[in-house]
């Protein structure tokens, strides 16, 4: 539609729907950055991972992971069901397609919080989905995380850390990337990309009432 400047205030422009890929190596806090993003934009939805990883102190199912046996998994890698899986440090995950296709063609934004393996196979799988690399400011502060978050183990902390430079220099891939040295900033700049994204004209759908 090509609005005249007569008619143009008449016209209501609706956004449709993209995917939402973040990522960066575990510790980078992507997955508290993405809770800020949910809490702040309601047209997000979150894509709920399939994982074989023990569930953790505090996790609840079907809300930050759908954990399942390492047979149930492969099945449904059989049965086509993940748009993306990986294995990573011993337990697979993996994103089930049929939520991602059905969110975005609802106009909704499907944010996906994934490992560095997982967001390469999503670029791979989705090239229109729109990617943002989360950075820890030095690998000081990722180890310091990792630490203090008293999910994993010692043996697990040092082989994500042995695993980081690699995953870090990964960011030249991505669409974005935010360095996560203030929770604040960087969350305000998550929100601000997704408001941007979902303005594009080519994404945009113009009705005149």
């Amino acid at each position: 539609m090509n609005p005249t400047s007569d008619d143009a205030a008449t016209v209501r422009f609706t956004p449709g729907g993209l995917l939402f890929v973040v990522t960066g190596p575990s510790g980078a806090g992507k997955g508290t950055l993405v809770e800020r993003l949910m809490k702040a934009r309601p047209a997000c939805r979150f894509s709920v991972s399939s994982t074989t990883r023990p569930r953790r102190e505090g996790e609840v199912e079907g809300v930050q992971y759908e954990f399942v046996t390492p047979d149930e998994f492969e099945k449904r890698i059989e049965e086509g069901h993940f748009l993306e899986w990986a294995d990573v440090h011993g337990k697979f995950y993996g994103t089930p397609v049929r939520f991602v296709e059905d969110g975005v063609r609802q106009g909704r934004v499907v944010v996906l919080d994934v490992d560095v393996q997982g967001g390469a196979s999503v670029r791979r799988a989705r090239p229109d989905a729109v990617s943002v690399f989360i950075y820890p400011p030095s690998l000081a502060s990722l180890r310091a995380r990792l630490v203090g978050r008293g999910t994993d183990s010692p043996e697990v902390i040092e082989v994500r850390l042995a695993n980081a430079p690699g995953e870090l220099a990964q960011y030249v891939h991505y669409d974005y990337v935010i360095v996560n040295d203030d929770v604040e900033t960087a969350a305000a700049r998550l929100i601000a990309i997704v408001d941007a994204e979902r303005s594009r004209v080519k994404r945009m759908r113009a009705e005149r009432p």
